[in-house]
């Protein structure tokens, strides 16, 4: 890999409640490549949340430097910013964050509504994508009828509809039973594979292992930067998703 998708340089972030300030990052400095696929580790409190949501453009950071394909995200208007997150950037939450009394093709359509996109393309984009995580027999169901495990599907079905430069999944399996959470995951690694650049934030150890690097934030700091040897998805695994 050679081409950088996002930098950070002592990213650093507080936030004030009139005279107490508190630190969330305190020098936070990394590259991630196009097409890896990258877990951000550490238990509650460690900064791994407020870092997904400055990478995400959310937030902005205190004081650092957020480089995305080579721009300086810090000289970003907010307007800029907003059409960046829905251009660039798909999100995967733990809640779904799906809404209850529609199907899942309009749920999925429904980022298109802040693009550019002709309407006569998102019927056609949004059948592709729930293809994609296997729920293409699911369309007109809504998230009351479906599993949890299908929920988490949609909502990954909902983060690529944009074709993004990078997904975040937000603890994407904390809602799930192990079964799901390893479908799920296992979709995060066929993704990954076919060249979707994602990073997962995660308090878990074996949901990490998914991933191809992790790396470990403690108190606002990096405290370690790994590859992982070997993916999960074991034998036994294999057999539960099948």
């Amino acid at each position: 890999m050679s081409e950088s998708l996002l930098e950070v340089k002592n990213l650093k972030k507080e936030y004030r409640n009139e005279d107490v300030v508190t630190p969330a990052l305190n020098g936070v400095s990394f590259k991630i490549e196009k097409g890896e696929f990258v877990a951000i580790m550490g238990p509650s409190g460690s900064g791994k949340s407020t870092l997904m949501h400055i990478l995400g453009f959310l937030e902005r950071p205190s004081s650092g430097d957020y480089f995305f394909n080579g721009r300086n995200v810090n000289t970003f208007t907010d307007d800029e910013l907003a059409e960046t997150r829905g251009k660039e950037v798909g999100f995967i939450f733990q809640a779904f964050n799906l809404l209850p009394r529609t199907t899942l093709l309009d749920n999925i359509i429904l980022p298109l509504f802040y693009t550019n996109v002709h309407k006569r393309e998102w019927a056609y984009r949004a059948k592709k994508v729930l293809t994609e995580v296997g729920l293409e027999h699911r369309l007109t169901h809504t998230p009351g009828q479906i599993s949890g495990g299908e929920k988490q599907r949609a909502a990954i079905a909902r983060a690529l509809i944009n074709d993004p430069a990078v997904i975040f999944a937000d603890e994407p399996t904390g809602n799930l039973d192990s079964k799901s959470g390893l479908q799920v995951m296992k979709i995060l690694q066929e993704l990954n594979d076919h060249g979707h650049t994602i990073i997962l934030v995660t308090h878990e150890r074996y949901t990490a292992e998914h991933s191809k690097r992790i790396l470990k934030i403690k108190d606002g700091l990096i405290i370690s930067d790994e590859m992982v040897g070997n993916r999960q998805i074991a034998d036994g695994a294999k057999e539960l998703i099948k």
